[in-house]
């Protein structure tokens, strides 16, 4: 009895295995590709289901089922099998900027009045808080009344929540001006040594005070420079952990997710190069000032810490879509001073998160002109529905391509899924 006892266990566990192995073969999932077709700036509204090609992993795709979705209305479907699209829309307005300008009002006036309707989603994070449109917010106020409010959000949370970032800058810019100046007009001495203790750390540089600095000898002038640097960079510091949070947070959202980001163009403070060279020349002789005044350009160049491949992936398995709009601006002119542009490598870390989301790309100084075209390229689209051959749920990133058959159309769409 026990020698039968243990073959039967056996034999059920075995069928037990061989039935999730069964089960893992024939498991099958429905993938929805939000896609955008543009012949050069206007959107294509009058393909069909044969019209389209999908791979994955480079392996063709059969497709299901594609529909063509304006705005949040279903305008027309084809269906070899029936789905169930949602097409709710869910809004999320990123601001990261020092200032507020009446051009990003005008951009908030946009949107209220001409793109947000009752039924949709609404969040609003700025340099300090987040806010949530309430659902019955137009049943109770007029669509004037909300602009007015979400324009004196933004206007006090830019003041406020930049605040400390705009009076570093302003304090790099005085210690930029001194150290230019001092060249300029002789005052610099060449006769100082590491004996004198002239590498002085600031201890506090929440009370720091640019006019006092301005008296004190060279090198605290350079260290104060150099510690302020690095606070700026520490100030802007993104937070990766905070990005793939958000993404899995909008994973399970139903309906589609767009995201707005308002990045400002960032200019750094430099003392003119051709000052630093002076410097450089005038204390050729002293090793520890030469590394001081060298360790400046550690801070020129700003490192980005974001895993911009893993962020990317990330979004576009949640299948939201980011649209990167870039407020430029130009440069302030100071005397002595180089204000040089240092968001360059963060333009290049949204500029790929946006494509692989097949979300939207524009730089402008008018942020309400970039919204509205943000706006115009998303809010028409179709949705493609296909289920993976084989598929595995092996954690692996799958690749998306999507093509229309024999035309040169522009397609954007995410980059893919992560088959989990």
């Amino acid at each position: 009895m026990k020698k039968l006892f243990l073959f039967t266990a056996v034999s059920i566990l075995s069928f037990s295995v061989f039935s999730q192995q069964i089960t893992k073969e024939t498991f099958v999932i429905n993938v929805e590709v939000p896609v955008r077709v543009f012949k050069g700036n206007a959107f294509v509204d009058n393909l069909a289901i044969d019209d389209f090609e999908i791979t994955e992993d480079g392996v063709p795709q059969k497709i299901e089922a594609v529909y063509l979705v304006k705005k949040r209305s279903i305008e027309r479907r084809e269906e070899k099998k029936r789905f169930a699209p949602k097409t709710s829309r869910n809004f999320y307005l990123f601001f990261e900027i020092t200032e507020y300008t009446p051009k990003m009002g005008d951009a908030m006036g946009y949107f209220i009045r001409n793109v947000l309707v009752p039924g949709d989603n609404l969040t609003v994070v700025t340099p300090m808080k987040t806010y949530r449109l309430k659902s019955q917010t137009f049943e109770v106020l007029p669509k004037e009344e909300v602009v007015s409010q979400l324009k004196g959000i933004l206007r006090k949370d830019a003041l406020i929540g930049s605040s400390e970032y705009r009076d570093t800058i302003d304090d790099i810019i005085r210690l930029a001006k001194s150290l230019s100046a001092a060249v300029q007009l002789g005052n610099v001495s060449t006769n100082v040594s590491v004996d004198q203790e002239v590498f002085i750390p600031l201890r506090n540089l929440d009370n720091f005070n640019p006019q006092e600095y301005e008296s004190r000898p060279l090198m605290e002038q350079i260290t104060a420079y150099g510690e302020l640097l690095g606070k700026l960079e520490h100030i802007r510091n993104i937070e990766q952990q905070k990005f793939l949070d958000f993404a899995r947070f909008l994973k399970d959202k139903e309906g589609q997710k767009y995201v707005f980001m308002f990045y400002e163009k960032e200019y750094i403070p430099k003392v003119e190069p051709r000052i630093i060279n002076q410097y450089l020349s005038m204390y050729q002789d002293n090793p520890e000032i030469i590394h001081t005044i060298t360790g400046l350009f550690d801070f020129y160049r700003r490192s980005i810490s974001l895993d911009v491949n893993r962020v990317k992936q990330a979004y576009a398995d949640s299948s939201i879509s980011i649209h990167f709009l870039y407020i430029s601006k130009p440069p302030m002119h100071v005397y002595g001073v180089r204000m040089e542009e240092h968001s360059e490598d963060i333009f290049s870390a949204f500029w790929e998160m946006a494509q692989a989301t097949g979300g939207f790309i524009g730089s402008s100084a008018n942020p309400a002109f970039l919204f509205q075209k943000a706006m115009e390229a998303s809010e028409n689209y179709y949705l493609v529905y296909y289920s993976p051959r084989d598929y595995r749920r092996d954690g692996e990133f799958k690749t998306i391509k999507v093509r229309v058959r024999n035309k040169n159309y522009r397609v954007i769409h995410r980059s893919g899924y992560f088959a989990d």
